[in-house]
């Protein structure tokens, strides 16, 4: 189905779509002086904004810090990449012939770009009110499910740490790659013994992965 047709989008710019859904290496391969990473950069604060207000009406009496944790779960990378295939937005995509080549890490993060850069061209062509429909009709269900995204591991594991008066600490035990496209591998020690590895493709993905390894290890009942 065309993409204006699938989300009711009448517009004058489809110029502004095509940014939204072509990635830097279509734009290098066609010598286009743009990509979506400006729009993904806009639509990442539009969305912040949009959920950010759902959830202060939805829960009046949380404090900010439990706001940003709610906010937190609904705009991290696992919970775009839902999106982004529930709406299957990859059909859109414009990308080099050589997308074969790219490695896992890009594919989950072009993924989880193109709803943001989506959500941009939207908010730039057809105003924060239909953006805020865009939102309200594909993604506040989730919140209203209560649908858990992200799991804050790290948390859970301070929170462990100052109940058991547990020294909790990460170390990087090894970082390899080429520089857009990084692993990291991340050690969780409590009172300086490793209980958990795990890896990322930043320091913070590692470390929750870590963290998670460690409750497993310490069976502090999350998966």
């Amino acid at each position: 189905m065309n993409l204006f047709e699938k989300f009711n989008i009448e517009t004058d710019n489809e110029h502004l779509y095509e940014i939204a859904f072509t990635h830097a290496s279509y734009a290098t391969i066609h010598d286009l002086d743009y990509n979506y990473e400006r729009l993904e950069f806009l639509g990442d604060s539009v969305l912040s904004l949009i959920v950010s207000e759902y959830l202060f009406k939805k829960y009046p009496h949380y404090e900010e810090g439990e706001l940003t944790k709610k906010r937190s779960n609904y705009v991290c990378q696992n919970a775009l990449i839902y999106y982004s295939q529930k709406l299957k937005l990859k059909d859109y995509l414009r990308v080099s012939a050589e997308e074969s080549n790219l490695t896992k890490n890009e594919v989950i993060s072009i993924t989880a770009d193109i709803f943001e850069s989506f959500l941009g061209a939207i908010f730039i062509d057809q105003g924060i009110e239909f953006a805020k429909d865009f939102v309200s009709e594909w993604i506040f269900k989730y919140i209203d499910q209560e649908r858990v995204f992200f799991e804050d591991y790290k948390s859970a594991m301070k929170e462990y740490g100052d109940a058991k008066e547990k020294n909790i600490e990460y170390h990087i035990l090894k970082e390899y790659g080429v520089p857009h496209d990084k692993t990291f591998i991340m050690a969780c020690l409590v009172d300086g013994q490793e209980m958990g590895v795990g890896r990322g493709k930043n320091k913070k993905e590692a470390e929750q992965s870590a963290a998670k390894g460690a409750m497993r290890k310490l069976r502090l009942g999350r998966n």
